[in-house]
């Protein structure tokens, strides 16, 4: 009787309930317009960044190499998230079967753990470039940028793999509306009937990993980088160095610090409403200002960029 009982509070096949950003809002219309025109408006800085990237041979170098890896991050990073939400507040649909949820966590887990590492790896590129500047070449080869890229995505993919599939294996028992925008890890674990803790133990220990390793190696980069531009005799080099390591500076700062909140804090400094929040900033707001900070403080980017329009434009007038 008890496991029919069990069985029934499941609630298999029933759809999960998105409530959103713009529910509780009274300037919903407002927010979903500027959701929308961000999302643009990413997208488009990104494409841009990679085609460009792509097409301009002075732009392949390792550095580029990895600013096209992370601009195709944020693409899809936005892209998982921010269409169903905007769809939803179309139709007045917000369900989301369990299928779909699960492809979702998996794809936002797995893009936010190769991004950690990524943005560790463009780290360890500065490192080389400034402090071995002669044997440069050899040690940031081709193969190896492209190993490195795939050490990246491999294990964000594992962490996808692990965390994704026990999550969705938790018996749902309770309501089936989430407080969040997408099928966030945390925002789902509130929803299971049975004991998390454990679990819940084991991906804060797991996402301390995962944050700490990258740390600790763009820390001990950006020491060595630091050492070395004191040393400088040169003013104009010195410029130079904190320049090109200014971005990417920016862009770990923006997306560490959104992290650490979400995942490392104690949970009794989490709500629902400052959860969402802090997920807007890394997965709406970062992928918008990742393409901005590299190519409008870039001037290798907007010459680039420079000669395209150009070559358009003299395509157009003749």
């Amino acid at each position: 009787m008890k496991g029919t009982m069990w069985l029934e509070n499941q609630t298999f096949g029933t759809d999960f309930i998105l409530l959103g950003l713009f529910s509780q809002s009274k300037y919903s219309t407002l927010f979903y317009s500027l959701t929308f025109i961000i999302f643009i408006i990413a997208l488009i800085g990104n494409a841009t960044l990679i085609l460009l990237i792509q097409s301009d041979s002075h732009l392949h170098t390792p550095m580029y190499f990895f600013i096209s890896q992370l601009s195709l991050m944020d693409m899809m990073y936005i892209t998982v998230t921010v269409p169903k939400m905007l769809l939803d507040r179309v139709t007045g649909i917000h369900n989301i079967s369990v299928p779909s949820c699960g492809t979702q966590m998996f794809l936002y887990v797995t893009l936010v753990g190769a991004e950690f590492f990524l943005l560790a790896a463009m780290s360890y590129d500065r490192y080389v470039a400034i402090c071995h500047p002669l044997r440069y070449p050899i040690l940031m080869n081709h193969r190896v940028c492209i190993l490195l890229g795939i050490v990246c995505w491999f294990l964000g993919s594992l962490d996808g793999f692990l965390i994704t599939p026990i999550t969705m294996n938790f018996p749902f028992c309770k309501s089936r509306e989430i407080q969040h925008f997408y099928c966030e890890v945390l925002a789902l674990l509130k929803l299971s009937c049975s004991d998390t803790s454990l679990f819940e133990t084991v991906m804060y220990l797991c996402c301390v990993l995962m944050l700490l390793i990258p740390v600790i190696v763009i820390l001990n980069s950006y020491s060595f980088i630091l050492l070395t531009v004191f040393r400088m005799n040169s003013a104009t080099g010195r410029r130079k160095a904190f320049l090109t390591c200014s971005s990417h500076i920016t862009v770990v700062i923006l997306f560490y610090g959104a992290a650490i909140y979400n995942y490392m804090l104690p949970p009794s400094y989490h709500t629902a409403e400052k959860d969402m929040m802090v997920s807007v900033f890394y997965t709406i707001l970062t992928p918008l200002l990742n393409p901005l900070i590299y190519s409008l403080r870039n001037k290798d980017v907007t010459a680039a960029l420079k000669k395209v329009l150009w070559s358009k434009l003299v395509l157009v007038i003749f």
